[in-house]
């Protein structure tokens, strides 16, 4: 049986955007066609996908999946977004991604979204996982070693 579990994130800084010099790991993401809406921009759903792709590369790159593995995984429990500016398709994007916040066992995700041709964000939010006991689905402590290596 699968059990629900309260987390509440930060907010999303002040509602400014976030700097693109305030972030170490980008993602760079191709935009294609089918991401616009009738509007002409990217559709707001998208942007969920962006952040999900942006912190699993994160993770990769970092060799920090080999941490919660075995008896652990992690569960995506809150996002939030916060739009600052248009984004249309074709181009290339790149998602910054940072720790904001590690909880006992919760990692708040700091991401955001940048064109090349700006610095401020154009969209920015929060991606909260929690570590759970993959058997029971109940929160677990994250392990130290990757505290360790998130830290690094």
């Amino acid at each position: 049986m699968m059990t629900t579990h309260t987390l509440t994130p930060a907010p999303v800084n002040n509602r400014q955007p976030w700097l693109k010099k305030d972030f170490i790991f980008f993602e760079t993401i191709t935009l294609r066609w089918a991401d616009n809406d009738a509007y002409g921009h990217i559709n707001n759903a998208h942007y969920y996908s962006f952040f999900d792709t942006a912190v699993d590369g994160f993770l990769l790159t970092n060799d920090l999946r080999q941490y919660i593995s075995g008896d652990l995984q992690t569960l995506v429990v809150a996002s939030e977004c916060r739009y600052h500016s248009q984004v249309c398709a074709p181009g290339l994007i790149q998602v910054g991604v940072r720790v904001g916040k590690m909880g006992n066992s919760s990692v708040t995700y700091e991401v955001a979204v940048f064109t090349k041709d700006s610095d401020l964000a154009a969209a920015q939010g929060l991606f909260v996982h929690v570590c759970v006991n993959r058997e029971t689905q109940r929160p677990a402590a994250l392990p130290q070693s990757f505290r360790d290596a998130i830290a690094t």
